[in-house]
């Protein structure tokens, strides 16, 4: 496998619950020729786990949405995510206990494609780890922006 994209993925609440954001960040470096891809998004009422994971659920759409399927079945693709539950719980078969709506749509979106789960350590000297978790605050700072006062 000669072909490699990398991702890096986060999420942020702003309260746990609270409203939240993901952010997603493919730098364009990877042997895979995709341009610098960057997407966020929030939700009015969620946890940060949930972010996390969403994180990961939009990175897996816009790979399948945008490599043609030959393509990805023969491309590597490291994540880097720092939340150490979402990649123990990958490489290691964590048990699930919550959130199983979007474990069950990873699992979906992952099935048949090359993944490495990679820990990085947040808000440390990763310059794209760093650029996700602004993507994934400001998305969750919309959100709470969109919100009546009262409801956080």
């Amino acid at each position: 496998m000669h072909k490699h994209i990398e991702i890096y993925t986060d999420g942020s609440c702003l309260g746990n619950p609270g409203p939240g954001g993901w952010g997603v960040l493919i730098p364009g470096k990877g042997t895979a020729k995709v341009p610098d891809v960057r997407i966020s998004g929030g939700e009015d009422h969620t946890t940060n786990n949930r972010m996390e994971m969403m994180g990961m659920i939009k990175a897996l759409e816009w790979l399948h949405e945008n490599i043609n399927e030959g393509e990805l079945a023969e491309t590597r693709i490291i994540v880097y995510s720092d939340s150490n539950l979402l990649v123990s719980t990958l490489n290691q078969g964590w048990k699930r206990k919550a959130n199983t709506d979007l474990w069950a749509q990873i699992d979906k979106l992952r099935a048949w494609l090359h993944i490495e789960w990679t820990w990085v350590k947040a808000h440390a000297t990763n310059k794209y780890n760093n650029q996700v978790d602004k993507l994934a605050l400001a998305a969750a700072t919309t959100a709470k922006k969109n919100l009546p006062k009262d409801d956080y």
